[in-house]
């Protein structure tokens, strides 16, 4: 593969599956998932399933999860016959952040909440995707006015590695009847208004008529990002 253009070129028109097996047989072993297990990683992990693509699927807990979201995590083992790999904040790194700030520390400054998602999810995501070429996501555009930039494939500048977002164009409406459709294990608390599901203390319903991203962090105005996918 000489460049993106070229692999932006072969996954143009694809089908979503079909994108998906074309990239692990392009970059055997060196493609990874991340897993936060919302509806759209729910479809791409049923889809990796159902074509066995030996593309490694990893999840970050952060130690603040849903209760919900680590019982979604054991069903959907279980349904796919699945090894999600977990990868988790350092510990001192976690205790010097919450001596610093407190445990609930992120509510008082953007500045601090940045701090907590980088130590809970920017560091560890960093060292799940050391080593690999491909790093999938399921990333939409409709999810927020900053996803709409996004392209199908780009490279992650901070992360040193391409990145393939295989669900960009998806609907909501396209999502949920996949879903229905086939069976796809998702979280309860999707239908009680929570769209996109993060850390429990950062993660509200959203109201009508608010964008997906809406219910996280709502406490603060800014682009809704943790520093995973942007700034």
């Amino acid at each position: 593969m000489k460049n993106l253009h070229e692999l932006a070129s072969r996954l143009e028109g694809l089908p979503t599956a079909e994108g998906l097996a074309l990239v692990a047989d392009l970059f055997p072993g060196q493609v990874t998932f991340s897993s936060s297990l919302g509806q759209e990683d729910q479809v791409i992990t049923a889809l990796i399933a159902a074509q066995n693509l030996p593309i490694q699927i990893f999840s970050l807990d952060t130690g603040r999860l849903f209760p919900e979201t680590l019982e979604l995590l054991a069903r959907t083992e279980a349904k796919y016959k699945l090894n999600i790999r977990l990868y988790y904040p350092g510990t001192d790194a976690v205790e010097s952040l919450v001596a610093k700030n407190g445990i609930n520390g992120f509510y008082e400054s953007v500045e601090n909440r940045k701090s907590c998602c980088y130590v809970r999810k920017v560091e560890p995501l960093k060292r799940a995707l050391a080593g690999k070429q491909v790093w999938i996501t399921g990333l939409r555009a409709e999810q927020s006015a900053n996803r709409t930039e996004m392209k199908r494939v780009e490279w992650d500048e901070a992360n040193q590695i391409i990145k393939y977002n295989p669900l960009l164009d998806w609907t909501y409406e396209q999502l949920l009847d996949y879903i229905q459709k086939e069976k796809i294990p998702y979280n309860p608390l999707h239908d009680k208004g929570f769209i996109s599901i993060g850390c429990a203390p950062c993660t509200r319903a959203i109201l009508p008529g608010e964008d997906a991203r809406a219910g996280r962090w709502w406490w603060e105005e800014s682009k809704k990002e943790c520093g995973l996918h942007g700034k």
